[in-house]
């Protein structure tokens, strides 16, 4: 049996039984047994080609001809996503990523502080029940989600402010406070920046 899978006599690019398809290059009448899209357009189409044509062929093959150089660039694009959509990362995967992780872990949608707890057992609160990493990066900052990114980068800008060791007379403590705030920062500029 040969390494290509029988073809049955239903197969639309079979060519009858018992019958041999003829090269379709012309004045060749060697057998057609190698195949070759038609067009850009039509790549389920072909033409059957003996191998010295088909390798004629494919030599002479430029998927990309006729197209502009910025066609050429959305073509590998699109290419590069398997010629799916795709959607941006930050804010919204960010907000997407921490609700999930609230309902895994069995906690409620909390948006925003809980009525019935000051604003320090608020901020004990979130430190210690912080699951993501965004989430320990909120807490940092002093934050609560829903959060946006200019929201982030106030907050940030104050701190560092606040705890820079210029302003702090070089304490050792406040730069090691800035070091986790340049961080959670970062944490948080990667996620929702976009």
């Amino acid at each position: 049996m040969s390494k290509h899978r029988a073809r049955s006599a239903y197969d639309s690019h079979a060519a009858p039984r018992g019958a041999t398809r003829v090269c379709d290059h012309p004045e060749c009448v060697a057998a057609g047994e190698h195949r070759a899209p038609k067009s850009r357009g039509t790549l389920n189409e072909y033409w059957w080609f003996c191998l010295d044509h088909v390798r004629e062929y494919n030599r002479a093959w430029d998927y990309y001809a006729g197209m502009s150089t910025d066609q050429i660039e959305a073509e590998v694009r699109r290419d590069t996503t398997w010629q799916r959509p795709s959607w941006p990362m930050g804010k919204w995967a960010a907000q997407e990523k921490y609700l999930r992780d609230r309902v895994l872990h069995g906690f409620s949608f909390e948006f925003g502080p809980d009525p019935g707890k000051s604003r320090d057992e608020e901020k004990a609160h979130r430190r210690h029940h912080a699951r993501t990493v965004e989430e320990e990066a909120l807490a940092v900052l002093d934050l609560a989600p829903p959060v946006d990114f200019p929201a982030i980068k106030t907050r940030y800008r104050a701190l560092a402010k606040r705890y820079h060791p210029d302003a702090n007379g070089g304490d050792k403590a406040a730069e090691e406070k800035l070091k986790e705030i340049n961080l959670a920062y970062n944490t948080l500029k990667a996620c929702y920046a976009g």
